[in-house]
C-alpha cells in the first residue's frame, strides 16, 4: 500500500501499553488501581489462560479445576474489590472504575472468567444498593476474602431474577417466584415461604446465598420484593442442572430450585407492618433499577477487552501468513509483511482497533462518572429523607433542581470570559444540581455502553475472527478469538438484552438536563476540532447536530396516516434513534481520551519521547471512528425523517405537481433551458419516467437536507486518516509471542 511519506512521518512504533492506558483512562496517580490491574492480570494470563488452553471450555460442568479459580480471584483482589475496608475490602470510596478494570483484565483472556469473578458482586449488589446496614455488613463481611491468619472460606453469592421458565433474560415486569407467610406468631417476626425457580443463574455451582426477586402470593404481603436465601435455610436449596452453554464455560451456570422458609428480616432493605400487612421498603424493580444502573457497564467493558486483545494476534498472523511457502523468501515483502502487503486486511483491522478503543473509552468514562455520582446520590437520599419527600413529590421537587442544572450546563458551555462566575460557583456548590447533571448523563451512558459495546462489538469481533481466516475458527487460534466471538453474543444479553437498553435510552434521552449537556458537548467538539482538526471532532459535532434536529423533528412529526412518531410503542422510531445516540457517545468518549493523551502524555516520562507519533496514530483512529459513527447517524436519521412519509405514486394528485411537456415547450421560449431542470415531466399521452412516482419533495425538512449534506462533506479527510492508521499497523513492532499460553 502506498501512502505519501509526508502523511506518515511520525506514527505508532510499538503497541500501546499500560502507560498509554493510564493516561487515557485517567489512572495516573491511582496506584491502588494500577496494582489491582497487575494482580488481576497475572491471574488472567496465568491460571485462567492455562485452563482455557487445556480445553476447560469444552465442558459446561463446574469442575475442580474451574473451582480452583475462585481462590485465585480472592488472592488477586478481584473478590474484595467490591467491599468497604471495614467489611474486608481494600479500596476506599466508589468502586465502579475498579470493577470495570477487573472485568477488562479477565475478559482480555476469557469473559467467562470475568463473569465468574464478578457474578458474586452482582449477587451482593441488591444488598449493597438497598439493603439495611445490618444486611450490608453481614453479607459483605462474609463474602470478603479471608484475612491473613483467618480460617474461613468466603461466601459466594448469586443473583436470581429471571423471566418465567423456560426462557432466559431480564424483564422486570415478567417476574417468576412467589413469597407467602408460612408462620406469623403474635409478637414474633414473620417467617416467609419462598418458592422460586431460576434459569441461567451464574455462580449456582457454589453459591452460599442468593438474592431472589419474588412476587407476593399472600394478601398479608404487599407487592414484590427481593429476599436473601441461604443454603442452610429449612427446605430445598437445589442448585439445579448445569446449563448447557456454548459460551462462558469458565463460569458456573445452572437452573436452581428454591423452596425455603426464611425470616422476614431477609427482605432486602427491610419492611414495615401496616394494618397487618408486610410492606417491603423496596419493590424488586426499584432494587433492580439501582443495581443495573451500575453493573451493566463492566459487561460492556468485557467486550471492549476482547476487541483490543485481538489486535496483536491478528497482526502476528497476517505477517506470518506466507512464511514457509517456497515463494515467500526471507527479505521479500511477502515474507516480512505477509497479508499486510494488502490494504484490505489493514483497513479492516483499523476498524477493529478503533471500535475497541471507542468501546473502552465509553465504558471507562461511564465508570468514572458513576464513581463521581455515587457520593452525590447518598446526599440526595439523605436530603429527601430529611425533608420527608417521597414518591411523586420527589419529581416535583426535582423540577426546580433540574432547571438550575440546565442553567449550570449552559453557563459552563460559554467561553470563560462570558460566564457569570459567581452564579456558576453558586450552582456548583449545590450537590443536588451536580447530582442532576451526572445522573441524567449516567442514565444514558450506562445503557449506551451496554448496547453499543456488546451489540456492535460482537459484530466487529466477528470481523477479527474473519481476519484470521480458517485459523480463527480452530481451537488453537492465538488469543482464543473464536471463543471471544461466541462469548460476545452472551454479553449482549446479560443484564438485559438490546431491547431493554434501547428502551431505557429512549426514555432517559428525553431528560432536559441531558439534552442541555448534549448541546454543550456539541460546542465542546467544535472547540476541539478548531484546535485538533485531525481528530474527526468536527465531523462528529455535525452528527450531533443532525441527531438533535431529528430528535426535535420526531417529537412533533406524524407519519403518513397522522400517527405521532415519537411515542413509546413506536420502537421503530425510538429504538433506532437510541442506536444512533449510542454511536455518538462512543465516538465522543474516544475523542476526549485522545485529547487527554495529547495534553497529559508529555508528563509521563515513558511516553514523552514517542508521544507525537502516538498521538498522531490515535487521532487517526479517532477520525476513523468519528466517520463511521457519523455515517451510521446520518443513515438512521435520514430513514426516520423521510421514511414515514408516503412515497408519491403516479396518480392524479401527484401528477398535478409535475410539469407537463406542453408547458415546458411554451416556457422554453421565455426561459431557455428550463426543460433540462424539470425532473418529472408528463408527456402528452400521459407517459412519465419509469419509476415509482414523482420525486418526493419534503420541503418541511429542508434544514435536515442541508445538515445531512454538511455531515457528508465533513467526512473530508477520514479516508486519509484510515490510510495512515493502516500504514502504521504494517510497521508497528510487536512482541515475539503473546504473554499468555494458547
Amino acid at each position: 500500500m502506498a501512502v505519501p511519506a509526508a502523511l506518515v512521518s511520525e506514527t505508532l512504533s510499538t503497541l500501546p501499553g499500560d502507560d498509554v492506558r493510564s493516561v487515557m483512562w485517567r489512572l495516573e496517580g491511582r496506584y491502588d488501581l494500577q496494582m489491582l490491574i497487575q494482580s488481576v492480570r497475572q491471574v488472567a494470563r496465568g491460571p485462567v489462560a492455562r485452563l482455557v488452553a487445556e480445553g476447560a471450555r469444552s465442558s459446561h460442568d463446574w469442575t475442580e479445576q474451574k473451582n480452583a479459580l475462585l481462590e485465585h480471584y480472592d488472592a488477586c483482589g478481584a473478590t474484595g474489590v467490591f467491599m468497604e475496608p471495614h467489611q474486608g475490602g481494600f479500596l476506599e470510596g466508589p468502586k465502579n472504575l475498579a470493577m470495570a478494570l477487573v472485568a477488562f483484565e479477565l475478559a482480555w483472556v476469557d469473559a467467562g472468567a470475568a463473569t465468574g469473578a464478578l457474578a458474586g458482586h452482582l449477587g451482593l449488589s441488591p444488598i449493597h444498593e438497598r439493603g439495611t446496614q445490618e444486611q450490608q455488613d453481614r453479607y459483605m463481611s462474609l463474602s470478603a476474602p479471608a484475612a491473613p491468619g483467618e480460617d474461613r472460606k468466603p461466601w459466594r453469592g448469586a443473583f436470581a431474577l429471571t423471566e418465567p421458565i423456560p426462557y432466559v433474560g431480564v424483564d422486570t415486569g415478567m417476574l417468576g417466584g412467589k413469597v407467602s407467610v408460612a408462620r406469623w406468631e403474635p409478637g414474633q417476626e414473620p417467617v416467609l415461604k419462598v418458592e422460586k425457580r431460576g434459569r441461567f443463574i451464574t455462580n449456582m455451582g457454589f453459591a452460599n446465598f442468593v438474592t431472589a426477586a419474588v412476587d407476593s402470593a399472600d394478601e398479608r404481603i404487599k407487592g414484590t420484593c427481593m429476599v436473601i436465601l441461604e443454603e442452610g435455610d429449612p427446605g430445598t436449596f437445589d442448585r439445579g442442572t448445569p446449563t448447557k452453554k456454548l459460551v462462558h464455560q469458565l463460569s458456573s451456570t445452572s437452573d436452581p430450585i428454591f423452596s425455603l422458609e426464611v425470616p422476614a428480616s431477609r427482605i432486602v432493605g427491610g419492611y414495615s407492618v401496616k394494618d397487618g400487612v408486610i410492606v417491603p421498603r423496596w419493590s424488586h424493580d426499584e432494587i433492580i433499577a439501582a443495581v443495573f444502573k451500575h453493573t451493566r457497564v463492566p459487561v460492556g467493558v468485557m467486550t471492549a477487552a476482547k476487541l483490543l486483545s485481538a489486535v496483536e494476534p491478528v497482526i502476528r498472523y497476517q505477517r506470518g501468513r506466507f512464511r514457509g511457502a517456497q515463494q515467500a523468501r526471507p527479505g521479500s515483502p511477502r515474507y516480512d509483511l505477509g497479508l499486510q502487503v494488502r490494504e484490505d486486511v489493514l483497513h479492516r483491522l483499523v476498524d477493529v482497533w478503533a471500535t475497541g478503543e471507542a468501546a473502552a473509552s465509553l465504558g471507562f468514562s461511564t465508570s468514572r462518572l458513576f464513581d463521581e455520582l455515587d457520593p452525590l446520590e447518598k446526599v440526595k437520599f439523605q436530603t429527601l429523607q430529611e425533608k420527608g419527600i417521597t414518591g411523586r413529590a420527589e419529581l416535583r421537587y426535582f423540577k426546580d433542581v433540574n432547571a438550575r442544572a440546565v442553567e449550570l450546563v449552559k453557563l459552563r458551555a460559554k467561553p470563560e470570559a462570558e460566564r457569570d462566575a459567581a452564579r456558576v460557583a453558586e450552582l456548583e456548590a449545590d450537590p443536588l444540581v451536580r447530582y442532576a447533571i451526572l445522573d441524567s448523563a449516567g442514565a444514558v451512558l450506562c445503557p449506551a455502553t451496554k448496547l453499543w459495546n456488546t451489540g456492535h462489538g460482537a459484530t466487529v469481533m466477528r470481523e477479527a475472527v474473519a481476519l484470521m481466516g480458517g485459523y480463527g475458527i480452530t481451537e488453537d487460534c492465538p488469543g482464543f478469538l473464536g471463543h471471544k466471538w461466541m462469548d460476545a453474543q452472551l454479553e449482549a444479553t446479560y443484564e438485559g438484552p438490546e431491547a431493554v437498553q434501547r428502551r431505557q435510552l429512549s426514555v432517559c434521552m428525553q431528560n432536559e438536563v441531558f439534552l442541555a449537556q448534549l448541546d454543550a458537548w456539541t460546542k465542546e467538539l467544535r472547540h476541539i476540532a478548531s484546535e485538533r482538526p485531525d481528530t474527526g471532532a468536527c465531523n462528529l459535532a455535525s452528527a450531533f447536530v443532525l441527531w438533535r434536529y431529528t430528535y426535535d423533528h420526531l417529537q412533533v412529526a406524524t407519519d403518513a396516516t397522522g400517527q405521532k412518531l415519537y411515542q413509546g410503542p413506536r420502537q421503530g422510531v425510538t429504538f433506532a434513534l437510541s442506536d444512533a445516540l449510542a454511536w455518538l457517545m462512543a465516538a465522543r468518549s474516544l475523542v476526549l481520551d485522545v485529547v487527554e493523551l495529547e495534553q497529559k502524555g508529555a508528563e509521563n516520562a515513558v511516553l514523552a519521547e514517542g508521544l507525537p507519533g502516538l498521538v498522531r496514530f490515535y487521532q487517526d483512529l479517532s477520525h476513523v471512528q468519528c466517520a463511521r459513527a457519523s455515517g451510521e447517524v446520518g443513515r438512521i436519521c435520514a430513514e426516520l425523517v423521510y421514511g414515514y412519509n408516503k412515497h408519491p405514486e403516479w396518480n392524479a394528485d401527484a401528477q398535478q405537481a409535475c410539469w407537463e411537456a406542453r408547458e415546458l415547450d411554451e416556457l422554453e421560449d421565455l426561459i431557455p433551458g428550463i426543460g433540462s431542470c424539470a425532473k418529472d415531466v408528463i408527456e402528452a399521452g400521459g407517459g412519465h419516467p419509469d419509476k415509482a412516482g414523482p420525486c418526493a419533495h419534503c420541503s418541511s425538512v429542508a434544514d435536515f437536507a442541508a445538515l445531512r449534506m454538511k455531515l457528508d462533506q465533513c467526512l473530508t479527510g477520514a479516508r486519509l486518516a484510515k490510510d495512515r492508521a493502516a500504514e502504521a499497523l504494517s510497521k508497528v513492532m510487536i512482541p515475539e509471542a503473546l504473554d499468555y499460553p494458547v
